[in-house]
């Protein structure tokens, strides 16, 4: 049992290592506790080989605890999200957990929390995480007594409900699944909108037999960019539970905050969330467009928590979580996200063009800075007490955001350095209208960073 399986954001560590029978009993059983009102917890995991055996693991915790549970299957995270917004037998769910471990390597898992319709992150995951390390000996007896039922058939007929204007569009499609969730769903919700597509690696296959399932990353991406070449017009990938999402067209990668501008469009007055990875053309665009930009905090569960407290109509991460409130539930939804670029394409929307006419800025990808879980935070208070009096070869400062890490702004550009909640590093970014620029703007926050460093 150790206390740094309880993340920011979700529960997450390796099987048979962190997340053993013992720890993932204890997991359930003060999870369960939590859990208010009838106390009917719907569970669901993704296509890891110990997933299942996970859930039994859990479902004997919550039974402890004594919870009603209910077994959806191999389902993919937004359809595990989807179940608390529907009826199940006349009764509501109080609680969803999500067993999966996203796009990590196959010997991770863990588990993705909601209660009430709203993500347990945070303080609540890292107390559970306290009463659990502190009640470590106690002995759980064996009961997989569930109730199994069906959210995929509703949240397809949801899908192809709300999108009946796309039936028969003539875009033709490929997807990529990575051999992740996204297809326990995807091919009946495009088969009921007679789409033209063509997909790969649809199989869900825990051990990721083609490809690493993170389609943030180029090498994830090589064979959908094959086929929308060879002869698609349009290409999505997703992650290992199908909640994060690539858009690729055959001259762009669409990043998430790019993804933002082009759902924006179709939104009057819009309210967006963006967390602080975003490109400043992102806040400044939604400006002069006359929506409503916020920059906040990066992480799934704190968007969701940051659209209800300001009503938003949608959030982005850059790396492809998609939140959607208008016309939807507000949580991320790479499948939703899926079928609103199409019905923007099938409106008439050139993305190549909406892109293209952006102004032109250089950005970095994410680049991680190894470091440790004790260290990582510290390094970061570091870096801010440094830059309250800069080195005097530090370019100019204009003004510092500390919602979450460091985000710099320089006067042609910013600079990013906060710590991952979910591994062991530093995230950096940088972006400027001259890449010159971008780069002195990196030599300068990596030299406080390896300051920062020495002075911890």
């Amino acid at each position: 049992m150790t206390q740094t399986i309880f993340r920011e954001y979700d529960i997450r560590g390796i099987f048979n290592k962190e997340l053993n029978e013992q720890s993932v009993k204890l997991i359930g059983y003060f999870l369960g506790q939590k859990v208010k009102g009838k106390k009917i917890v719907a569970i669901g995991y993704d296509a890891r080989s110990h997933s299942p055996i996970l859930r039994d693991y859990l479902t004997s915790g919550l039974n402890h605890a004594g919870c009603i549970v209910l077994d959806m299957g191999m389902v993919a995270t937004p359809v595990n999200y989807f179940s608390n917004y529907i009826e199940h037998n006349g009764i509501y769910t109080n609680a969803s957990i999500m067993i999966t471990g996203s796009h990590n390597p196959s010997e991770y898992n863990g588990f993705k929390i909601t209660m009430d319709k709203a993500p347990f992150f945070g303080s609540d995951i890292y107390s559970l995480g306290d009463e659990i390390v502190k009640n470590k000996d106690i002995k759980i007896p064996d009961n997989t007594t569930s109730t199994i039922i069906d959210v995929k058939t509703p949240y397809i007929n949801y899908m192809i409900d709300n999108f009946s204007h796309l039936k028969g569009m003539d875009t033709k499609i490929v997807i990529d699944c990575g051999n992740g969730v996204a297809d326990t769903v995807i091919s009946d919700i495009f088969d009921g909108l007679e789409l033209d597509y063509r997909g790969l690696y649809m199989q869900p296959d825990g051990t990721f037999p083609n490809h690493h399932p993170d389609p943030s990353v180029e090498a994830n991406l090589v064979d959908v960019k094959k086929a929308l070449a060879e002869d698609r017009d349009i290409a999505f990938a997703y992650d290992g539970d199908a909640d994060r999402i690539a858009v690729l067209t055959h001259k762009h990668n669409i990043k998430g905050d790019q993804m933002a501008l082009l759902y924006a469009m179709k939104i009057d007055n819009p309210i967006v969330i963006g967390e602080v990875k975003c490109s400043q053309v992102m806040y400044d665009e939604l400006e002069r467009r006359g929506a409503t930009a916020i920059m906040y905090k990066t992480g799934h569960s704190n968007l969701k928590v940051k659209m209800r407290e300001t009503n938003a109509d949608l959030a982005c991460e850059v790396s492809g979580h998609i939140f959607f409130k208008h016309r939807y539930f507000g949580y991320d939804d790479a499948i939703y996200a899926t079928l609103r670029m199409l019905e923007l394409i099938n409106d008439g929307v050139d993305l190549d063009t909406e892109i293209d006419a952006l102004p032109k800025v250089f950005s970095t990808e994410e680049i991680k800075v190894e470091t440790t879980e004790k260290e990582k935070f510290k390094i970061i208070d570091e870096v801010k007490s440094i830059l309250a009096n800069p080195p005097k070869d530090f370019p100019k400062i204009k003004n510092i955001i500390d919602v979450d890490g460091v985000r710099i702004n320089f006067e042609k550009g910013w600079g990013l350095v906060r710590a991952s909640n979910t591994t062991p590093v530093l995230v950096t970014r940088f972006e400027s209208t001259d890449k010159a620029l971008a780069k002195q703007y990196e030599d300068a926050v990596n030299r406080v960073i390896l300051e920062a460093k020495e002075r911890i």
